[in-house]
């Protein structure tokens, strides 16, 4: 299978950095399935960093391997990915033991919906049925070494500002 990352630099070997920020999954390399997905992953750092040129780093990644791994799935929005991604984004403490986690992407849209929910206007069975009425893109965490070793760089592609 095919995965994209969206970065401003050309990524052969991929690693696992410290994020200045909390992300869905926690740390680690984020892949999608979805080129558009990442195309705008781009462009959001393209502004950010004030550059012109990025790139969408594309990977094979053998599915087949995910048996290998310690690996968590989220196929739809579920109570349980609510407050896993909760516990990734509000508690900087908070590490899981997952190689790979997959699931939906909390996106900007996401996020309104999400602060509703902390902010109680939403409780957790409104917010998910809200966020199922979305078409959301997937995201693939890749959270150790080992998991890392099952991405193999095939090439990048361009994108301009």
């Amino acid at each position: 299978m095919k995965l994209y990352h969206g970065s401003i630099d050309i990524v052969e070997k991929p690693e696992i950095r410290e994020s200045n920020r909390t992300l869905d999954y926690g740390k680690g390399f984020y892949c999608t399935t979805s080129y558009d997905q990442a195309v705008d992953w781009v462009k959001r750092r393209l502004k950010e960093h004030d550059v012109n040129l990025g790139f969408v780093n594309v990977y094979e990644f053998n599915e087949d391997l995910m048996n290998s791994f310690k690996s968590l799935s989220f196929e739809s929005p579920t109570e349980e990915w609510l407050d896993f991604v909760m516990n990734n984004r509000t508690n900087r403490d908070y590490c899981h033991d997952y190689d790979i986690v997959y699931g939906p992407v909390a996106n900007d849209r996401v996020y309104a919906a999400f602060a509703l929910y902390e902010g109680g206007v939403l409780n957790k069975q409104e917010l998910i049925s809200e966020l199922k009425t979305y078409k959301l893109v997937d995201q693939y965490l890749f959270h150790t070494e080992k998991a890392l070793s099952a991405l193999q760089f095939i090439e990048e592609k361009e994108v301009m500002k």
